[in-house]
């Protein structure tokens, strides 16, 4: 296939573009660093653009098979000021907006658009298990995915089928939430964020690659589509396991006021959770690699593990 990734040297991206490649297809990526001239089917060749503007960049999409759209700044970078606010909206509605006004000038549309989202969309819950037809929430995430995932699905409007998927935490060693927990285990002072009752919808990121592909492989499949693994667990849970994992205890909690004290309203993405299911992509007979977190981890940081015992 030729596909056209936004947002393709994040930490989901470059894993992604990477298994792209190994399965043979070819591979653009959109990017805000200077245009590169790889040789295809090696490595990505990259586009520059700047995520808020028309340009040459739109040729790329000519002939395209698929557009897989991961564009936005990362949530827990920094504090959500009324700026920072504006700045997580705008990489990601702007972004959205203006590829999909690409698409629709092609004379020949990509068949399907792969659009980042997020289980924000569900906004705080409690125990309450939640799926893709589960209404909106409310708070500032669930409002920035529902206008996210209107500007990806306003190109069903010319015949190009949408997914947009919701992601959970995305757990490797090289990025994402995983590698800042780390730290406080191996000092041994690791515990959970308080109240530790809320839950943590995970998902190993060779899973989330997976669905990726699979969704680009399924005409069936559109809409929301839940990146979770089958099976969450609390943020209590979360940490025991990874103690586990770790040969290190569990014990010291953190306290979520000191957190939103510290963060401010960032401090809720850590203090609250969502109960998600992938039911989508069970029903549609999509195989998790890894269902549950035990082995998720351990299959993560087996290195980690080896090199704690021998400190």
């Amino acid at each position: 296939m030729n596909i056209v990734v936004s947002g393709g040297t994040g930490f989901i991206g470059r894993a992604l573009c990477t298994s792209l490649l190994q399965r043979g297809d070819h591979v653009t990526v959109l990017t805000r660093a200077k245009a590169s001239s790889q040789r295809p089917g090696s490595t990505p060749v990259s586009v520059e653009w700047n995520g808020h503007q028309a340009g040459t960049w739109e040729q790329s999409l000519e002939g395209a098979d698929a557009v897989i759209n991961l564009a936005g700044a990362s949530i827990a970078d920094a504090r959500w000021t009324d700026a920072r606010k504006r700045q997580l909206t705008d990489s990601r509605v702007l972004s959205t907006r203006l590829l999909v006004e690409a698409m629709s000038r092609r004379s020949t549309k990509p068949r399907a658009l792969i659009s980042a989202s997020g289980i924000g969309y569900y906004g705080e819950s409690d125990d309450r298990v939640l799926d893709e037809g589960t209404a909106r929430g409310q708070g500032f995430l669930a409002d920035l995915c529902l206008a996210w995932e209107a500007e990806a699905l306003r190109a069903a409007e010319f015949g190009v089928r949408v997914v947009v998927l919701r992601t959970g935490m995305v757990l490797e060693q090289d990025g994402g939430a995983l590698p800042k927990m780390l730290l406080p285990f191996r000092l041994f002072a690791g515990g959970p964020i308080m109240p530790g009752t809320q839950w943590v919808s995970w998902i190993h990121r060779r899973d989330h690659i997976g669905l990726i592909q699979w969704a680009l492989a399924n005409n069936h499949v559109s809409g929301p589509l839940n990146a979770v693994a089958p099976e969450p667990v609390t943020m209590k849970m979360f940490c025991e396991v990874l103690g586990r994992v770790l040969h290190r205890p569990s014990w010291i909690p953190v306290p979520g006021l000191a957190l939103n004290l510290l963060l401010g309203e960032l401090g809720t993405l850590m203090t609250t959770g969502q109960r998600v299911t992938p039911a989508k992509a069970m029903a549609g007979g999509y195989r998790f690699r890894y269902p549950t977190l035990e082995p998720a981890l351990q299959a993560i940081l087996t290195g980690t593990t080896a090199a704690l015992r021998a400190a």
